[in-house]
Formats: C-alpha cells, structure tokens, sequence
C-alpha cells in the first residue's frame, strides 16, 4: 500500500495500515505526504529583503517566520491605489505537473501558505483590521474580498491537476479562545470558507485546514462545511481526550506532540505516550489521524528532542 493509500484511508477512516506522518521542515523525504506551494508571478522583484506580491515585507529577529514590516493598506487613501497579486499570472504553477508525475506515490497537497484572516490582518493591520470587523465591517469585506478573491482565482487554476488536497493555514485562537466572538466568526468567514471548500471538492480534492491555539468554538463549522483534515499543533490546549470525545469520527485529526511544551521540554518516555494517545484516541475510528513532525529549533526544541518525536512515530 502507498502512501497515498495509507493517507486517503485515513482520512476517509477507510482502516489504513499504520498512522500516515507529515514531516513538515525536515526529512521530507519520510513524509506520507509531499507540499507544493504556488510561486510569485513571473517577472516579480522585491524591492527589498522579504517583499512580498502583496506590499509587505518579512522581518524576522529571532530566526522565525518574523512578522510584516507595514501594511500597505493601513491608511484608507491606500485602497484606492491597491492593486493586488493576480491570481491567474503566468508563473504561479510552474513545475507542478512534473513535481505531481515525480511524487505520484505520496499524498500530494498543494499549499496556499498563509491565508484568509491571516493575510487580512498583514494588509490592514491586526488591530486596524479586529476594529474594522467591529466597528466597520463595509472596510473589513473589501480587505477580505482582496485577499479571498485571490486564493479563489488559484484554487480554480487547480481543476486539471491530479493533487490530493489543497492546504490553508489561518491561525485563529489564542491560548484561551477564538480571537473574535464566534458569531461574527459565522457571519463573516464561515460563508466564505464553505465557498472554497466546496470548490475544492468538486474537483475531487481533500481540504487540510492548518490553524493554532484554542478554536474548538469553531471545530463543528469546520467540519460542517467540509474541513478534511484538520491540523492542530497544540493538542494538549483542548485536550485529546475531549476532541477524540467531541469530535472524533467526523474529521481526520493532524496533530504534533504538543509544541508549546511536550515537544520541547517533555521526556522521551512523555513524547512516546503522546503520540500513541493521539493515534489511539483520535486514529480510533479506522482512521482518522495523521502525526506531525516539525524541527522546532526555533522555540527550542534540541536535537535529542526531534530524534525522539521522530522515532515515537515512527515507533507508531
């Protein structure tokens, strides 16, 4: 059986062999799964260090992803100026068909990076863009009409591709909750994820929704309107017994040793009983779970730590 098999077993709680694992940063060639992500327009120059198609650039002081530098459409004389990345731009998928004809054995995910909410608040600004949501709400649909429109544009482009699941990641919660209250959640982003979703499906593909910190407000929206999988890497903020629990069955569950201590601090003999809680609590339903392996030297996670995530899964 492939790892393409084992994966859709999975997800489609169809009895796979073993517990598939994505290795996300390193070691990709153990991964069950394989990511391809769209490249800038051809032709595209930063004109500095980090430029993004979008008006912003990264800037990093510790050796993470960093945060953006400005935000081109802080200032409302902005808009009116603000010509957006093109979706259907020459360059984007170049090399896709032959990265798919190369990794065909492998569940293949193309993946749209940072999205959404996310992508949102890097053009306007968080707090400029959580107020907008509040007190203007005509200003937040225009930013997310820009940001959404686009993904939309290159989801459609992927209609003739022979991938198995297209991957957003949209960054929701914080330690204790949703960033913003769940029924405003419902009535502005909920539509229009379910648009994407279903797109996605009519092409016969899967959709890997990546989010992080506390969003079991939203766990039910998710799976209602058509997540496949979803990638949590903060289990232990829920609690795996509560989401095997809760919602166990319903999606396929992407979840790492918990990074924000297990993965950094825990022992060997803790790292192994979390992965097989996580198999055996949210995989116990012919299916339903995929391990996660990220090198997470960033926050601190040593050497002996990762040999320990890896061989606990591959234990599994």
């Amino acid at each position: 059986m492939t790892s393409k098999e084992i994966v859709h077993r999975a997800i489609d709680f169809a009895g796979p062999l073993r517990a598939p694992v994505l290795y996300f940063n390193r070691d990709i060639e153990r991964s069950d799964i394989q990511g391809f992500g769209y490249a800038p327009a051809a032709g595209f120059s930063p004109s500095e260090p980090g430029m993004t198609e979008w008006g912003y650039a990264w800037h990093s002081l510790d050796g993470t992803m960093g945060q953006p530098r400005a935000h081109p459409l802080a200032e409302e004389a902005a808009f009116a100026a603000y010509r957006p990345p093109d979706p259907l731009a020459p360059g984007r998928l170049d090399g896709l068909a032959e990265w798919i004809a190369t990794n065909g054995h492998k569940f293949l995910r193309l993946y749209l990076g940072i999205t959404g909410f996310n992508q949102a608040t890097f053009l306007r600004g968080y707090e400029d863009f959580l107020m907008d949501l509040a007190l203007e709400p005509a200003r937040a649909g225009r930013v997310l009409n820009l940001v959404f429109d686009f993904e939309n544009g290159l989801i459609e482009r992927l209609a003739p591709y022979a991938l198995d699941a297209v991957g957003f990641a949209d960054d929701w919660g914080t330690q204790q909750g949703l960033m913003i209250d769940p029924a405003r959640w419902r009535e502005t982003f909920r539509p229009r994820y379910a648009e994407q979703f279903e797109c996605i499906h009519r092409q016969g593909k899967k959709v890997w929704f990546h989010t992080c910190g506390n969003v079991f407000d939203i766990i039910g929206d998710l799976i209602e309107i058509g997540v496949d999988v979803l990638e949590l890497l903060q289990p232990d903020i829920f609690g795996v017994e509560r989401l095997a629990r809760e919602f166990g069955g319903k999606v396929c569950f992407c979840c790492a040793v918990d990074h924000q201590r297990r993965a950094i601090s825990g022992s060997r003999e803790e790292i192994h009983a979390c992965a097989r809680l996580l198999r055996d609590r949210l995989g116990a339903f012919d299916g339903g779970y995929i391990g996660y392996i990220e090198d997470y030297a960033t926050l601190g996670m040593d050497k002996e730590h990762y040999r320990w995530i890896r061989e606990a899964f591959e234990t599994l």
